[in-house]
């Protein structure tokens, strides 16, 4: 019997890319589910996928804090509280800080910084009645910045320091906090982006080695469920990004910067051209799912 078997699970972003696997192998794993995102169409398939009467699901905006408390209610009452909050929700912009449009990124920093803390802070009173797990989710972008994601690699720094005082707050209380940080995992994200610009594509080809590697779902949703199943502290997808968590004073040296920023000269000009070009610095999905 799996540690999250009759556990109650709410998940943000969970109408795609990893919210999506990590809810379909937790609730094959015995655990019941509250899934939340501002995608309703595609939440309902997914719940649909799942089935049974261990599911929750709930459109709601993870910048509305009364909207993730109303959400964790609906948990409590359905099945009688929160063990494990899964803060998910997360977007992307392209663009220098010159670049990026000052709307996106403050859209950025809403849904990425404040919904965690909107999320946790609905679920946290009902984590804590059951002593149970938080996992924000980070990137390995917290560990080693990149010239034209400035807004994004910001906020997941803000969230991991953020899991890292909570984690202070709540151990007393048996609560365990972890933080989840990937490379380029196979997401809509990543998708978009590569479909986006042809300068995000060429930064791609031009890392070394396995930063170049794009990880299946699947495979972090494996990591994934593993981590939340240890309650660990931090999770790395794929693993060896635990490597740069121990790397990162190094990795903001001036040496390595240099190293790793030749290429900023052609391709950040490229990229900001491409963001006016397309009229936007947020994925066209994402540009829809704001307005809803």
């Amino acid at each position: 019997m799996s540690s999250v078997t009759g556990k109650v699970v709410l998940i943000t972003g969970a109408a795609n890319g990893i919210g999506a696997e990590v809810a379909q192998r937790l609730h094959a794993k015995g655990a019941s589910l509250v899934l939340t995102d501002l995608d309703g169409e595609q939440l309902h398939r997914v719940a649909a996928q799942l089935g049974g009467d261990r599911v929750l699901t709930v459109v709601a905006d993870v910048r509305d804090l009364d909207a993730m408390q109303a959400a964790v209610e609906g948990g409590v009452q359905r099945f009688g509280g929160i063990d494990i909050v899964i803060a998910n929700a997360g977007i992307a912009t392209t663009g220098s800080v010159l670049g990026v449009d000052p709307e996106a990124f403050k859209t950025l920093v809403d849904v990425n910084v404040v919904g965690v803390f909107n999320t946790v802070r609905a679920a946290l009173p009902s984590v804590i009645d059951r002593r149970g797990y938080v996992l924000v989710v980070s990137s390995a972008a917290a560990y080693a910045a990149s010239a034209g994601m400035a807004p994004y690699d910001a906020s997941k720094a803000a969230v991991e320091h953020f899991a890292n005082a909570l984690r202070l707050e709540v151990a007393h209380r048996g609560v365990d906090v972890g933080s989840a940080h990937m490379l380029w995992i196979d997401t809509p994200m990543v998708r978009e982006g590569k479909a986006d610009s042809a300068a995000f594509r060429e930064m791609l080809r031009r890392l070394p080695g396995p930063l170049a590697k794009t990880t299946s779902v699947q495979e972090c949703g494996e990591i994934f469920v593993k981590g939340i199943e240890e309650r660990k502290r931090q999770i790395n997808c794929p693993r060896w990004v635990g490597l740069m968590r121990w790397l990162k004073p190094v990795l903001s040296t001036r040496f390595v910067e240099k190293a790793t920023a030749t290429s900023v000269p052609e391709l950040l000009p490229q990229m900001d051209a491409e963001v006016a070009a397309l009229g936007r610095s947020m994925s066209a999905r994402t540009e829809a799912l704001k307005k809803r």
